[in-house]
């Protein structure tokens, strides 16, 4: 079986606990207008062009030899409690492929997220729900208009996620901290409230960055947050503290 990727990442700790290594998935369904990784958007190979060289993204890459890669790398998960992160891009949209990835993960003794925005059916989950170690669980609004802006769906993520918990499934939210969008601290306190109603106990918060903003020019895009400034700390841990009054939280840095 072979899986459509955009990169491989190799130390990363930003994507659940420990030392992970981080496979991108390429093709998502949302057009959220702050991605950082607008290169997995779409499922077509792609050329990226810089002043000074040009990357090819998107390949089509074996199980066996994902999981060949991502095993030179086992004693840093031993050691850490980390392992292996399937993203995106939205890696649910090769649920087949991610299940079967993830399984042979498994039986080489390697632990497994998955980081999704969760706008699938909930057959794709059941393909790897068997396979995972737990869920990254995006949860970028908490209005079915707002989630019509990004191109995606309320209903499947509220229903996805109560799904998950109500299974006994690891489920961690992510919320991506996004100025004018859901910062606001009315905003905040509505999102605390739709993701207790779901059943969440772990938060994590990921502060607005612009760390993938050159990869619009070099893809020929517009970056629609390109005048915005990354969000302080001092203004991450204000939001922090509403959502600390109900969960579990962490600013991921």
């Amino acid at each position: 079986m072979r899986l459509n990727i955009s990169d491989i990442q190799h130390f990363c700790t930003g994507d659940g606990e420990g030392i992970r290594t981080t496979v991108f998935f390429k093709g998502c369904n949302l057009c959220c207008p702050w991605c950082h990784n607008p290169e997995t958007v779409s499922s077509a190979p792609q050329i990226l062009r810089y002043a000074d060289r040009e990357i090819a993204c998107g390949r089509n890459v074996s199980v066996a030899a994902l999981v060949a890669e991502i095993g030179e790398d086992g004693e840093y998960y031993r050691a850490s409690g980390g392992g292996a992160t399937l993203s995106g891009g939205e890696p649910l949209l090769q649920a087949e492929g991610a299940a079967f990835l993830a399984k042979s993960l498994r039986s080489e003794g390697t632990e497994v997220l998955i980081d999704t925005a969760g706008c699938v059916p909930f057959s794709a989950f059941e393909k790897v729900m068997p396979y995972a170690n737990g869920f990254l669980f995006d949860v970028k609004a908490c209005t079915e208009e707002d989630y019509a802006r990004i191109g995606g769906e309320f209903f499947l993520v509220r229903d996805n996620f109560g799904k998950l918990t109500k299974a006994g499934a690891n489920v961690r939210a992510r919320v991506p901290l996004i100025p004018n969008f859901n910062d606001g601290k009315e905003y905040c306190e509505k999102m605390c409230a739709f993701l207790r109603s779901l059943g969440a106990e772990k938060v994590d918060l990921l502060p607005f960055h612009r760390m993938g903003s050159a990869k619009y020019a070099a893809l020929g895009k517009t970056y629609a947050y390109r005048e915005t400034p990354p969000m302080s700390l001092q203004r991450a841990e204000e939001i922090a503290a509403i959502y600390k009054k109900y969960f579990q939280v962490k600013i991921e840095r």
